[in-house]
């Protein structure tokens, strides 16, 4: 230990003269670089071009949520010319179409003598817009059953094309299942029975009150107001209302200690690393699914990260900046106030790649801090990132870089329309449905309320993640370097306990699951029902919830996601207690219960919990 407090005093005398703020790179050519001759060298018409280019496609940026026209007609010509090259595939089409047609016209006759026919075609698991009673009577069964007939040739016309990439392809039949999803007959209210039923029903009253619901979901996006309702969860009202203190403040993040409730705890605290992406208390909800108020009531002393919301005046904070203000300068805080101890960590999505990369950089190094780590949702390698990577190829990142270099910052409203589209037909279509035909307002809980609670991202910092992480998957491949010196995931020695979760659109599970073949040491696995959001806020008592959990012993051999799912046992309920148990059999004897901040060491308590980062917009 005595090394770790020679780390702690080190960086403690860089944090003293920081300004707090992320400091510029400048960036200069090699001394040994080739002389260019005069004739090519930049003439200041280069650069005012380059400001052009920047500015024009920044302002359209804004107008197609940041994605990129000329990457989307890449990949549509890429499409079309490779399928205009295979006859095969034509023939192919032309006859699935033949058979569908039949098959709908089989369908129309059986149904019009057996009100009970079954369906010619059945909708995806997931696609639950013709579910209704209603959609089963004539004539909408066959509107919906030839929407699905099309829904499937559209697939099959883009998928399994001789020479097209898996990137053109998965791109190409996205856009496709977009436009179709758009003019799904559940969106038209000419074509869907249970709106026309409500309006018979109501003379109209729902498409007024639907009216007024668009004009206030207008007015509200316009002048940046959360969504209606999401005003009844004020946050140190009735989220984040778990008592603590903010013993720590810089210029990116406020680190929150909470207050213990159990008469000893374990020696070892918890440190949890958010993702800055969103606000930390998704993990301390309403008390009844608050992750830090059952720590605590479990005997763990907890540790929570609050990232600043950055502003445009942020735009150069990176990566870097982020693990030192933010992990590194937490972790200094945390053993100030406990000495002589290690640390449980914790990383949420973002914040458990991170996490990820300082533990990799701790153990370079040789900083043993860490007792364990846990991460949740969170990606370390990725190849196989899911949908998500459709945003993010070359030409999208280039072309959102262009919007973040005007703004400084990428917004909240447009981060989340990327993450929208992932998902449209539960968050864009069934929501018009829902609100604007029939009228009907969705309860708003604590989850939907955090959720409309945005955040920005720095230029710099999202940029060398994007390039860094998604394009080039650096940290997988060795060649992340943290302090000028690549990192290994394989040189972190802690044990490992990582969380995935089902219907994960951000963080696909088979994605989490790569954490299992980085490391040289034990990784349990947990798999948890749900999605990104909701499967990791799952309290004990929560119906509907179930896992399955293994753990990879360091030497085992590797086994692959699919052989895990159909081998690793399945329990019943919330991962939480499942999870607990594994902290604490990594702690050792219980305490007593620590002090709140270290004012000798200048972690004096600063204000009460949640803090004033959080409360940022």
């Amino acid at each position: 230990m005595q090394a770790n407090t020679v780390k702690s005093r080190t960086r403690k005398t860089r944090r003293s003269t920081d300004t707090g703020k992320g400091k510029p790179r400048t960036f200069s050519a090699p001394a040994s670089a080739p002389l260019v001759p005069e004739c090519d060298r930049p003439t200041p018409g280069h650069y005012t071009a380059q400001a052009i280019d920047h500015a024009f496609k920044a302002n359209l940026a804004r107008l197609t949520l940041g994605i990129s026209p000329a990457g989307l007609a890449t990949s549509y010509f890429n499409w079309f010319s490779h399928l205009a090259l295979s006859p095969g595939k034509h023939m192919e089409l032309v006859e699935k179409a033949a058979r569908k047609a039949a098959r709908i016209m089989i369908h129309a006759g059986t149904a019009g003598m057996n009100a009970e026919a079954p369906p010619c075609i059945e909708p995806l698991p997931q696609d639950r817009r013709f579910s209704g009673e209603a959609w089963k009577q004539w004539p909408f069964n066959m509107i919906s059953q030839s929407f699905l007939l099309t829904q499937q040739w559209w697939h099959n016309a883009t998928t399994e094309i001789d020479g097209l990439s898996k990137e053109d392809e998965h791109a190409v039949s996205f856009m496709a299942r977009q436009m179709l999803d758009r003019y799904a007959p559940s969106n038209m209210l000419w074509a869907n029975p249970e709106a026309l039923k409500a309006t018979a029903a109501q003379g109209g009253a729902n498409l007024m009150r639907g009216a007024m619901h668009m004009a206030d979901d207008w007015q509200r996006t316009i002048a940046g107001k959360k969504p209606s309702g999401a005003d009844a969860f004020q946050v140190g009202r009735d989220v984040g209302v778990t008592p603590g203190k903010v013993i720590y403040r810089n210029h990116l993040i406020e680190l929150i200690q909470y207050e213990p409730t159990t008469k000893q705890v374990f020696r070892e605290p918890v440190l949890i690393v958010p993702a800055w992406i969103m606000k930390y208390y998704i993990l301390d909800l309403s008390p009844h699914n608050s992750l830090v108020k059952y720590l605590v009531e479990q005997g763990h002393t907890v540790f929570m990260i609050s990232w600043r919301n950055p502003t445009s005046e942020d735009r150069d904070l990176g990566m870097d900046d982020y693990r030192e203000l933010g992990v590194m300068d937490a972790l200094d805080a945390v053993s100030a106030i406990i000495p002589d101890t290690q640390v449980h960590a914790v990383g949420y999505c973002l914040g458990g790649t991170l996490l990820s990369i300082a533990a990799a950089a701790m153990a370079r190094d040789g900083d043993d801090r860490l007792k364990s780590i846990s991460t949740f949702a969170t990606q370390v390698d990725f190849t196989e990132a899911g949908e998500l990577m459709l945003f993010i190829r070359e030409s999208e990142v280039a072309y959102l870089e262009n919007m973040m270099w005007d703004q400084g910052v990428l917004d909240g409203y447009q981060m989340a329309g990327a993450f929208q589209m992932l998902r449209t037909n539960d968050l864009v279509w069934s929501r018009m449905v829902h609100d604007y035909m029939l009228g009907e307002r969705q309860e708003m809980n604590d989850l939907m309320a955090w959720n409309a609670d945005l955040t920005r991202m720095p230029y710099r910092m999202h940029s060398e993640y994007l390039r860094s992480l998604f394009l080039d998957n650096d940290l997988a491949s060795g060649r992340f370097t943290v302090g000028e010196r690549p990192i290994n995931l394989a040189d972190i020695r802690a044990p490992i306990f990582a969380v995935g979760t089902v219907k994960d659109h951000v963080a696909p599970w088979r994605s989490v699951h790569k954490i299992t073949f980085h490391p040289a040491t034990d990784v349990t696995f947990l798999l948890t029902s749900g999605g990104h959001n909701a499967g990791i806020v799952s309290e004990p008592g929560h119906p509907r919830r179930s896992y399955q959990v293994a753990t990879k012993k360091a030497g085992e051999r590797y086994i692959d996601p699919d052989t895990w799912m159909a081998e690793a046992p399945s329990k019943d309920g919330s991962w939480w207690p499942e999870w607990q148990a594994w902290l604490a059999g990594q702690s050792t004897e219980d305490a007593a219960l620590p002090a709140m901040g270290a004012p000798d060491k200048g972690y004096a308590p600063l204000c009460d919990a949640p803090g004033t980062y959080v409360l940022q917009q």
